[in-house]
């Protein structure tokens, strides 16, 4: 069998190879260097942190120990796992289930005008003021609630999962309704078990979005022991304001030091860093697949 290269084919030109791997070889750089400085000023001593470079001269877990001896912190790193974790749960769940009804736009009426009304929602948004009122109305002001239920279910997302529906084999539930199952159980039994991979990669999606909630529970959170991780990111780090000013309660004073920042920065940014890899693999067959085809 022939190895060469076809004649529509040119062949690489050096110089342009080697501009694009310096190229690439700067950004990799420009994107990693914040990142790795962060992290390795977070293992500082609280005195070398004033004349750290990038490798600290004294190394020190005093910023985790500082941070995990309890206080607002610790309080609110555990309000954004549950956040994330009730919150990704059940917008997989009104995700996957609209998404698939939405399929149905030929089978039942008036199913492709609820189609247009999501699609609506992707060009028109009430506005900070119309959903605050919405939010205060039901109750849910002060209520960890606020941050999931207002932001449920994404437009772009449940048309993402629709379109990976729509190309699943039509044979496969042809048969199954000739076998007697319903609706129900072919979408339990069917179509999710074949969407894992659209599955992870909406739901990493979503919990990146729970997970950096910032603006929603600025808006709607007044009591301070109930802030997620990144509203507390932002009033200690980049407001500078004390850990105890922030809380009513008898919380922990974490000392006003940069090494501590940088620890919080990094308890804030790492977990999601962490889940990324392992859904990686789905991303161009579960984001692409599902937007080919309209």
């Amino acid at each position: 069998m022939s190895s060469r290269r076809p004649a529509w084919v040119e062949a690489p030109n050096p110089v342009v190879t080697t501009a694009k791997g310096v190229v690439i070889g700067l950004i990799l750089l420009i994107m990693i260097y914040p990142l790795a400085y962060v992290i390795l000023n977070s293992f500082a001593s609280p005195e070398a942190t004033t004349t750290a470079g990038l490798i600290p001269s004294e190394w020190s877990f005093s910023a985790y120990s500082t941070i995990f001896k309890g206080g607002i912190v610790q309080r609110s790193l555990i309000v954004s796992i549950l956040v994330t974790l009730v919150g990704t749960a059940l917008s997989l769940a009104v995700t996957a289930t609209l998404a698939y009804a939405l399929t149905k736009t030929r089978q039942v009426p008036g199913m492709r005008l609820a189609l247009y009304l999501v699609l609506l929602t992707m060009l028109f948004s009430a506005g900070i003021i119309p959903n605050y009122l919405v939010v205060k109305a039901f109750g849910l002001l002060d209520s960890y609630w606020s941050l999931i239920i207002p932001v449920l279910a994404s437009a772009f997302n449940v048309v993402v999962m629709r379109n990976f529906f729509m190309q699943l084999p039509r044979e496969l539930f042809e048969a199954a309704r000739m076998d007697g199952a319903g609706e129900l159980h072919i979408f339990i039994k069917i179509v999710l078990p074949l969407s894992k991979a659209v599955l992870a990669v909406i739901g990493l999606f979503y919990a990146v979005s729970y997970w950096n909630s910032f603006f929603n529970a600025m808006l709607y959170l007044n009591d301070s022991s109930k802030w997620p991780i990144q509203l507390v990111l932002n009033s200690y780090v980049l407001q500078g304001s004390a850990m105890s000013s922030m809380n009513n309660t008898d919380m922990y004073n974490l000392p006003s030091s940069q090494s501590v920042q940088m620890a919080v920065v990094v308890m804030a940014t790492v977990p999601i860093l962490i889940v990324y890899p392992f859904l990686q693999k789905y991303f161009t067959k579960g984001v692409l697949t599902g937007a080919i085809k309209g």
